[in-house]
Parts: C-alpha cells; structure tokens; sequence
C-alpha cells in the first residue's frame, strides 16, 4: 500500500473517530489528508471500503500480535496474560482506531463482514488454543471455553470504548490489569511470570 493510500487510512480513521460514519464524507476525508475529493477515489471506490481496509488492517495487526505473545510464552497462564495485556494495551494506545475496527463493523457490505468475521475468529482461536492448552494441562478451570474467550475479548476491546489520553492509568497499567483479571477468570493455578 503506497504512501497516499495510507495518509488516506488515517485521514479516514480520523475522520469516524470525530464524527461518525455515516456523517464523514469523502471531501472530510480528503481535505485531512490534503487531497482533493476525487484523490479518495485514485484509491479507493469509497468510503465504506476505507472502512474496510482499515478494518482489515487492524483485525491481521491484532491476529499477528496475538499469535506472537502466545508464541513466545513457556506456559499458558503467560501466554494468556501476554495476549490480555498486548490487546488491551493496543486499545489503549490506538483507542480511535480500536473505536472504528471495533465499532463500525455494521457499516461494512456483507462481502466486506465476511471477511471481518473470519478474521475475528482467527483472533478468537488464538485465544481458545491457550485457553484450551490451559485446561487440559490443568493450568486453568474453565468450564465454557468459547464463553470464556468472549469474555476475555470483550474485556479487551472494551477498553478503546472508554480509554482517553490523559486519564488516570496508562495504556501498560490497563494491560497489566486486564492481564490479572483474566487469569483469576479462568483460575489459572500457576501466576503468570513477570
């Protein structure tokens, strides 16, 4: 993806942050990224398909991080408490994206959620493998692992909902946080190290 395209995404990103979707244009669009409106078009049919390419975007980010904080664990109870502090420190730090990826989905073409919904459950799965490591290891007590793997999500992405710069707690204290409250919902037996 070239450089305008990009300036674009976080033109757009900005934008539905401010003032929604479906009250952004594309000449809001273009005017934050310092084009004219007719340079949306050069690289994108629309602003529903900005959305999804931001969405896409954020949802293989969030995939791949994941998959790298489980990877480098050595048990399950850290490598859920890597994958609870990474993905909510990430809405905290990038809380208006998170808003849009997470938020905006409705506004997506049936095509478009499809492709979403299929990369939420690679996101799930990477979740539902530790915590199913965990359980049969009896690292963990979970009786509803898919349950459980919602919750733990929610908890996450629930984050970019209410997080604003400034407040109280930083994005590494939410994840640090978020990371202990998860391992006391599935009864991890063994503290995560660090």
């Amino acid at each position: 993806m070239g450089d305008t395209a990009l300036r674009l995404m976080e033109a757009a990103a900005d934008a539905f942050s401010d003032k929604g979707f479906h009250a952004t244009t594309t000449r809001d669009i273009a005017s934050r990224a310092g084009l004219s409106p007719a340079g949306v078009y050069v690289h994108f049919a629309s602003k529903e398909e900005l959305l999804f390419a931001l969405s896409e975007r954020g949802h293989e980010a969030a995939r791949d991080m994941l998959v790298a904080a489980a990877s480098t664990a050595v048990s399950p109870s850290e490598g859920l408490a890597a994958i609870l502090e990474t993905f909510s420190r990430w809405h905290a730090e990038h809380y208006r994206v998170g808003r849009i990826v997470q938020y905006e989905f409705g506004h997506l073409t049936p095509e478009h959620r499809e492709v979403v919904l299929r990369l939420r459950k690679e996101i799930d799965g990477v979740v539902r493998s530790v915590l199913d490591t965990g359980v049969a290891a009896g690292e963990f007590e979970v009786d509803d692992v898919q349950a459980t793997t919602l919750a733990l999500m929610s908890m996450c992405v629930d984050v970019a909902r209410w997080y604003t710069p400034g407040i109280r707690r930083t994005p590494e204290e939410i994840g640090a946080s978020n990371a202990r409250l998860g391992l006391r919902l599935v009864g991890a037996r063994r503290p995560a190290r660090g």
